[in-house]
């Protein structure tokens, strides 16, 4: 296997590694929830602050919330019978995140180095 395919089979499988979290980014509303969480003056908002503050219904942020969850994105804590989500610093999915970006910066410097894809053309074509 040359290096190029070696490279393309490394950054799919660094890509799927991040599917949940560059799914849970790529939605606008959860992208809504995440500029509410990272802009509020409290660390820790409820559900009834987001939805006040992105004029989504209950249900709908409590599903985007969940979502967000599920991909390591925010977390929550509870207090009494309160629960209040934030960002989560838990380092695994944002490594995860910045090294499939990292890679992909390689690979652009790489092949604008080796002036791809003209210098590339009809290879592995019929």
């Amino acid at each position: 296997m040359d290096r190029c395919s070696e490279e393309r089979k490394t950054l799919a499988n660094e890509f799927l590694e991040c599917r949940k979290v560059i799914i849970a980014l790529g939605d606008e509303t959860r992208q809504g929830i995440i500029m509410t969480l990272l802009t509020s003056d409290k660390v820790g908002l409820r559900v009834g602050e987001i939805t006040e503050k992105t004029h989504l219904s209950r249900p709908a942020v409590s599903h985007h919330i969940q979502i967000l969850k599920d991909a390591g994105i925010i977390a929550m804590r509870r207090k009494g019978t309160k629960n209040f989500y934030y960002m989560s610093s838990d380092e695994i999915e944002w490594s995860k995140l910045k090294r499939l970006v990292n890679h992909i910066d390689e690979i652009i410097h790489h092949a604008a180095d080796e002036n791809y894809p003209d210098n590339h053309l009809g290879i592995g074509e019929e």
